[in-house]
């Protein structure tokens, strides 16, 4: 899944791509490098960002969806807390929900997800993402992002959201520590229980800094570690800033875990 940000102020790429053209050719790039799923976002949910009106995330990511829905063959993702952007952006050629406030009661959003049969991504946050770095403290991150996906399955079911639709991601860097971000990724398959498609997005987290030792221009490295470890636990989605070194990386970790599987295979024989 690669990242496009319509968006003046995320973290990493924020105005790189200010103008809808731009953004377009940052994702017909992407998609080039082999992305598999377009995400784009007119609102920056980076620690402390503000929110903007409706109308002016509209402005932002409508002319993206609308050019891209034409020129590419990939499912595109609209990553928005909206359900007035989510509905646009479906009638656009949108066809997956990223919602990272899935931890509010989104009736509205719900219902969308439901009439529209689209997918839909259920992220654990804790607060919005201006407040969510405000000192965020969990008794035992991994129980209770697990609780969440729990009570979110069943919610999502009785609001007539197939299960088949939803992908759950654990929302690393969401209102989390360095040290639960760690856990997350660490204990990230005991998620695989929901039988349901694990959304990973760890690309160029701040936690990355205090753990791996690298500012914000140097964490591909540890992005890519933790791409990954996180598809050899059990990750079925990674979304990315580096589609093309990512891809590169998977596709290797891929190659070892085939083999591992095939080694052990014949060993039991």
């Amino acid at each position: 899944m690669g990242v496009v940000n319509a968006t003046p102020d995320s973290f990493f790429d924020g105005g790189s791509f200010a103008d809808a053209p731009a953004v377009v050719a940052h994702a017909l790039r992407l998609v080039a490098q082999g992305a598999d799923i377009i995400d784009v976002g007119g609102e920056s949910s980076r620690p402390g960002a503000v929110a903007v009106s409706e109308a002016e995330e509209l402005r932002r990511v409508m002319p993206v969806l609308e050019a891209l829905a034409g020129a590419v063959s990939v499912p595109l993702s609209i990553d928005t807390v909206k359900p007035g952007v989510a509905r646009e952006a479906l009638r656009a050629g949108a066809s997956i929900l990223n919602d990272i406030a899935a931890h509010r009661p989104g009736g509205e959003m719900w219902r969308l997800a439901a009439e529209s049969g689209a997918g839909y991504v259920a992220l654990h946050m804790r607060g919005t993402p201006a407040t969510m770095q405000d000192n965020p403290c969990y008794q035992d991150v991994v129980a209770e992002v697990d609780q969440f996906f729990e009570d979110r399955l069943q919610q999502l079911r009785a609001s007539g959201v197939n299960a088949e639709q939803v992908v759950l991601d654990p929302g690393l860097g969401f209102g989390k520590r360095v040290a639960d971000n760690l856990q997350l990724l660490a204990c990230l398959r005991r998620f695989t229980k929901w039988e349901r498609p694990l959304l990973l997005g760890a690309s160029r987290k701040s936690f990355m800094g205090p753990a791996a030792g690298a500012t914000l221009q140097e964490r591909l490295p540890p992005s890519l570690a933790c791409a990954c470890w996180g598809v050899e636990n059990g990750a079925a989605i990674v979304r990315c800033h580096d589609v093309a070194a990512t891809r590169q990386a998977l596709r290797m970790t891929e190659a070892l875990m085939k083999e591992h599987t095939n080694a052990e295979h014949l060993s039991h024989h």
